[in-house]
């Protein structure tokens, strides 16, 4: 992309109009409402469509993924629907063509890729809801056992490497972190890194096609399913990736929500139990890619606006305190099943 004048960020053009004449350059005949959704990595926007029902259009963060990246997570959910998962996946267009491009008056040279997806709405799922968990798990075997069938050829896969050695040494090597707490974080990254290290050299998985953030925000549960949205952050992983995000509660309470998802979830798909160690692990990398997410996306505008609470001493201290409890928790059992299936 072209150097912007002022040090402003991509997504400052792209305003209103510039969303709308996207959408009509689609031979989409916009009623001119727009109403941006709940996305910050991406812009994500539902738009009026005359006489239709209103369609989303995601605009992909520039230089986050390549083209060829994109274009296999819409390859990975056209997949999953094929085999009538309920995914929601993006439009084609007259070519059979996903991934679209314009560009904005103010960068001719570089504008924004974009997809269309069909408006789907819905409700989060219960997690305290055993019959939801039994539904979700049984769509997760199904999920995986695709997933399993062949391999991303270019997104990258969860590692140490991208999520915590470089989080940690990105955060080190920039003003974030207030000088009071350096050290700490310094000497306590170290630590949690040769853990992890040794957690996931003891631990060796099978690595397989994941949804790669599968939380309850991704989910929208209506006609009895979930309907699983944002591939965005699909990659290359262990099963439980995708899985260890649905329980909460106590170890008891865990333990029962993990047993109902994997009754349902061997229905299609063989579960390693082993993985069950590496829960605490995959917590920590998400831990600490998010604070050196929120650091790197700083200067988007959006982002100071929206997490306040980022970046003054009171959270740095938070989030220290956050890593301690997970190097404890590293050392800790893990979850272990009354029974498997």
């Amino acid at each position: 992309m072209a150097d912007l004048p002022n040090d402003s960020h991509p997504y400052e053009n792209l305003t209103p109009d510039a969303v709308l004449d996207a959408i009509e350059s689609q031979d989409y005949w916009s009623d001119q409402r727009i109403y941006p959704l709940n996305s910050y990595e991406n812009r994500v926007y539902q738009v009026g469509i005359e006489d239709k029902q209103p369609i989303i259009a995601k605009f992909y963060r520039p230089n986050r993924w390549s083209n060829e990246q994109i274009q296999e997570e819409h390859d990975f959910t056209l997949e999953l629907a094929a085999q009538e998962l309920p995914v929601v996946v993006p439009i084609k267009n007259d070519e059979g063509a996903t991934l679209r491009h314009f560009d904005t008056k103010a960068q001719p040279s570089s504008g924004f890729y974009f997809a269309l997806y069909e408006r789907r709405g819905g409700r989060a799922p219960e997690l305290d809801n055993l019959e939801h968990l039994e539904v979700i798990g049984r769509l997760m075997g199904r999920m995986h056992n695709i997933g399993a069938s062949k391999d991303f050829v270019h997104r990258p896969a969860i590692s140490l490497q991208n999520f915590a050695v470089d989080s940690a040494n990105f955060l080190l090597d920039s003003d974030f972190l207030p000088s009071s707490l350096r050290d700490s974080y310094q000497s306590l990254s170290e630590d949690l890194i040769i853990q992890l290290k040794q957690h996931f050299a003891d631990t060796p998985a099978k690595q397989i096609r994941l949804h790669g953030d599968c939380h309850v925000g991704n989910m929208l549960w209506r006609d009895d399913a979930p309907n699983f949205v944002d591939f965005d952050d699909a990659r290359t992983g262990p099963a439980i990736q995708d899985l260890w995000m649905l329980l909460s509660g106590d170890r008891q309470q865990q333990v029962m929500q993990i047993e109902t998802i994997l009754e349902a979830y061997e229905e299609f798909y063989a579960f390693d139990a082993k993985e069950l160690k590496l829960i605490e692990p995959l917590r920590t990398l998400r831990l600490m890619y998010y604070a050196a997410w929120l650091a790197r996306r700083w200067s988007d505008p959006a982002f100071p606006h929206t997490f306040t609470w980022f970046n003054t001493e009171r959270y740095w201290g938070e989030h220290i305190l956050s890593l301690r409890e997970q190097l404890s928790a590293l050392q800790e059992e893990p979850l272990k099943l009354s029974s498997f299936f």
